[in-house]
């Protein structure tokens, strides 16, 4: 059972889940190894508490829990998390409805996590919204718990809401939340879109 927003659907994911078969494919269309290779070394080992905001279709959360960690996927779109559920059934998930920037329907204090992972999920939230959101993860971390994103850069494709997120915005948000950066990285798109980048970050919370 998936534990409910019961909301609007957040202004970030419109178009995803008209678009949710082809999404699916091409999220499935590249390894959980291939999309945090970058990102892997600062992982904890197993067994940590996770917590994938916009999870998709799964790819992500499937991997984490089979290498033996609790995780807790976050989706607010009805298509790809069902969609996800199906295809990682398996996968010891719990699937929850929620949005950023607020998550609502996570607990706290109860819900500490060792492990926050954002892929392709920032762009979609405005400047305010980012500083809303910035201060929510950091309260969800647990103390040693490390935060991690990557972020898209490149033009908005046709329907969707996103943003050009100032490369200088994030270290100052999340020094403001108490945070510590411990990585700044970039790739090249792995569905080979040339205008298209990824800045990648982490960061700890002491």
């Amino acid at each position: 059972m998936t534990e409910t927003l019961g909301a609007a659907l957040p202004a970030g994911a419109a178009g995803y889940g008209a678009d949710a078969d082809a999404l699916v494919a091409q999220y499935e269309s590249v390894g959980f190894e291939q999309v945090q290779g970058g990102l892997l070394h600062l992982f904890p080992p197993a067994p940590a508490r996770v917590l994938d905001v916009g999870a998709g279709s799964g790819r992500d959360a499937a991997a984490l829990a089979g290498l033996g960690h609790t995780v807790t996927a976050v989706e607010p779109t009805a298509e790809l998390r069902e969609r996800g559920r199906l295809l990682h059934a398996d996968a010891a998930i719990r699937w929850v409805d929620d949005a950023l920037p607020g998550l609502p329907v996570l607990g706290a204090p109860v819900d500490r996590f060792d492990l926050i992972l954002l892929t392709a999920v920032w762009m979609h939230l405005d400047a305010a919204e980012r500083a809303e959101a910035l201060g929510r993860l950091a309260g969800l971390l647990a103390p040693g718990g490390l935060l991690v994103m990557s972020v898209r850069s490149g033009p908005v494709p046709a329907g969707r809401r996103m943003f050009e997120v100032p490369p200088q915005e994030l270290p100052a948000l999340a020094e403001r939340a108490g945070l510590r950066l411990v990585h700044r990285g970039e790739r090249t798109d792995l569905h080979g879109r040339a205008d298209v980048r990824w800045l990648e970050w982490g960061f700890l919370r002491p």
